[in-house]
């Protein structure tokens, strides 16, 4: 089983992001390909490294809900207004944070879903969302806010 911890976060916070929505949550072909295009698109053009520029420079990959339709995308802490982004609500509360070594964002998030939400009995994951990041060390984790279950 792959380890966490539960984190306590204070107070509601936003990230801001570039990203896509998917009409079939269930075509992973097709929303990795609309992912991979939404990354190099905002790569290429620019508004990553200027959303990078205007925070800390971490970059995060996330996952969301936004009107009731899958969205993922590349982002960074804090609000942010850049022309055509998404400021997306985090809230406080307690937070699953698995962490990985030299692991992918991906990897890290198909390990989570793929089967360590399953395992955890005393917590479960409420979303609106989630989020992962890599740091240029190597060292990954992945953020999922969590309500603690009553027995």
């Amino acid at each position: 089983m792959m380890t966490y911890t539960i984190k306590h976060i204070d107070n509601d916070y936003k990230m801001t992001a570039f990203g896509v929505t998917f009409d079939d949550f269930n075509d992973w072909t097709g929303n990795a390909a609309k992912t991979a295009e939404k990354k190099a698109e905002i790569t290429e053009n620019g508004k990553l490294a200027e959303l990078l520029q205007a925070s800390d420079g971490q970059e995060y990959q996330i996952n969301y809900v936004i009107d009731g339709k899958a969205w993922r995308g590349f982002g960074v802490m804090g609000d942010f207004d850049i022309e055509s982004s998404e400021v997306l609500d985090f809230l406080a509360g307690d937070y699953i944070v698995v962490s990985g070594e030299n692991e992918t964002a991906d990897t890290l998030t198909g390990k989570v879903f793929g089967g360590l939400l399953q395992e955890i009995t005393d917590y479960k994951y409420v979303g609106p969302g989630n989020y992962a990041f890599v740091s240029a060390d190597g060292h990954g984790e992945l953020w999922l806010r969590a309500e603690k279950i009553s027995k």
